[in-house]
């Protein structure tokens, strides 16, 4: 949920028994039970990892365990690498009606010497629109449409 350079919009939806958090960027979706049940068992792990939620008064605390250390933790994923020993631990609280802070503990024993921490505010923003968040390997489309603007411009012009 850290933020990146665009397409960083999170909704957070709370539902009976789960709180469910998606994020415009990669498009992915969290559904976190919040019924104190075990996680997964630790054979299980994924990217995203195993996430469970619990309340500390009126802040919502998540716990994800099970990641794979195949993941970073910034920019789509993409850098800081982690291993499968990172443990997460967000913390969601309520400061105004158009604020939340956000603060992830983060701990990796085999990356960093100690867990670290990140807060920041997320502000509410109720006239903005998610977008689809799409791309793939080999899209040369803006390349030949550009390509053939430039070759356009500079063909020969009709005499008129």
């Amino acid at each position: 949920m850290l933020p990146t350079g665009y397409n960083m919009g999170t909704q957070i939806f709370q539902i009976p028994g789960f709180v469910v958090i998606r994020n415009e960027m990669i498009h992915e979706t969290r559904v976190i039970p919040l019924d104190g049940r075990a996680h997964v068992g630790a054979k299980l792990r994924t990217y995203m990892g195993d996430s469970r939620g619990h309340w500390d008064g009126d802040t919502l605390v998540i716990e994800t365990t099970n990641f794979n250390g195949k993941v970073g933790l910034t920019r789509n994923g993409n850098t800081t690498p982690v291993t499968e020993a990172l443990t997460l631990t967000e913390r969601l609280t309520r400061v105004d009606a158009k604020t939340m802070r956000y603060e992830a503990t983060v701990n990796d024993p085999k990356t960093w010497t100690r867990p670290w921490t990140v807060s920041l505010p997320f502000t509410l923003h109720p006239e903005y629109g998610m977008f689809e968040y799409a791309c793939h390997e080999g899209n040369y489309a803006m390349k030949h449409i550009l390509s053939g603007a430039r070759a356009e411009e500079s063909a020969p012009q009709p005499i008129q």
